[in-house]
C-alpha cells in the first residue's frame, strides 16, 4: 500500500496479490486532495502520521508508544490490520542526495520488520503472524519527468533495496545477517514489453547478481493531462548470490519473495 502527497493532490493504492492463484484479489485506488482527503507529515518513522480517507476507504499509518507502527486499511474487500515492531527491526538505510532535473531527494528504508495483526478479503481472512513488512519513507522535489527501475526483496537477516534512475545509487543497499552494506549501481535487464518474462539485476560492484521470475503484477496507466504516471510492479521470486566484499564468499538466494518496477511520472 502506499501514501502519496504531490502537492496538488493525494493519491493512494492498496493491493493483495494472492501467490497460489498468481493474481491480485484486492486492487483499490482513489486520488484525493491534500488537507480534504489526508496527510502526511514530514516524520519517516519515529512520529509518524499518515492518513487517507475516500468514498467508502480509510488508511491510517501511525507510530504509537512502544515503537510500533500501526497501519489500518480499509477499502473496497480488503481490511488490513498490522502492527509494525521496529524495536527488532535491522537498521534502517537513510539517503539524502541531489536529483538530476530537481532538487533533492531523501528516502528512508527498512529490511524485515515483524509484523502483528491479519488482512481479510471478501471475507477470507489470513494471520500475518509469520508475514514480514518493508517500510519506504521518501520526501523530494524531482524533476517533471521522472522515471526509475526499482527492487526491493526481504525476509530475516537477508534483504536488498535497488534503485536505477533518478536517485542513481544512492539508496542501493544489502541487509545481510542485520549488516547493512552499500551496493554499486545496479543494471535492470528485462524486457519492458513483456515485463512478466525474468528479469537478472546485478551491481557493478559484484556484490548481488539476482534473477527474478514475476509470478503476477499490478499495473496503472494513469493520464490526468497535467500529470500522468505509467507503473508496473511485478511480484516474484529472486534467486542467485550476494556477497559482503567483491572476493568474499558468496550467500545464495533461493525462493526470496519481492517485487521490482518500472515507472515513469510527469509530476
Amino acid at each position: 500500500m502506499a501514501v502519496v502527497d504531490l502537492g496538488w493532490c493525494m493519491t493512494a493504492f492498496a493491493y493483495v496479490f494472492h501467490r497460489f492463484r498468481q493474481r491480485l484479489i484486492a486492487d483499490w485506488d482513489q486520488d484525493g486532495l491534500p488537507g480534504l482527503s489526508g496527510r502526511i507529515n514530514n516524520a519517516p518513522l519515529d512520529g509518524m502520521d499518515t492518513a487517507f480517507r475516500g468514498p467508502g476507504a480509510a488508511i491510517t499509518l501511525q507510530h504509537l508508544a512502544g515503537d510500533v507502527l500501526a497501519l489500518r486499511v480499509r477499502a473496497a474487500n480488503l481490511v488490513l490490520r498490522a502492527d509494525l515492531d521496529l524495536v527488532t527491526a535491522p537498521p534502517v538505510m537513510v539517503a539524502v542526495g541531489p536529483v538530476e532535473g530537481g532538487a533533492m531527494h531523501s528516502t528512508h528504508k527498512t529490511s524485515a520488520v515483524s509484523v502483528r495483526g491479519e488482512v481479510d478479503v471478501d471475507g477470507l481472512r489470513w494471520d500475518l503472524a509469520d508475514a514480514h513488512a518493508c517500510l519506504d519513507s521518501s520526501n523530494g522535489l524531482l524533476a517533471r519527468e521522472t522515471a526509475w527501475r526499482w527492487a526491493s526483496a526481504h525476509r530475516p537477516g537477508l534483504g536488498f533495496n535497488l534503485q536505477q534512475g533518478y536517485f542513481g545509487n544512492m539508496e542501493n543497499t544489502l541487509w545481510l545477517d542485520g549488516e547493512l552494506i552499500p551496493l554499486g549501481a545496479a543494471d535492470f535487464q528485462f524486457d519492458a514489453q513483456q515485463p512478466l518474462a525474468p528479469w537478472v539485476l546485478r551491481t557493478d560492484d559484484g556484490l548481488l547478481d539476482l534473477r527474478f521470475e514475476p509470478q503476477g503484477a499490478r499495473c496503472a496507466d494513469r493520464d490526468l493531462g497535467v500529470a500522468a504516471s505509467r507503473y508496473i510492479q511485478p511480484v516474484g521470486i529472486f534467486s542467485g548470490e550476494v556477497r559482503r566484499t567483491r572476493h568474499g564468499p558468496s550467500r545464495a538466494v533461493e525462493g526470496l519473495l519481492g517485487v521490482t518496477e518500472d515507472h515513469r511520472s510527469v509530476w
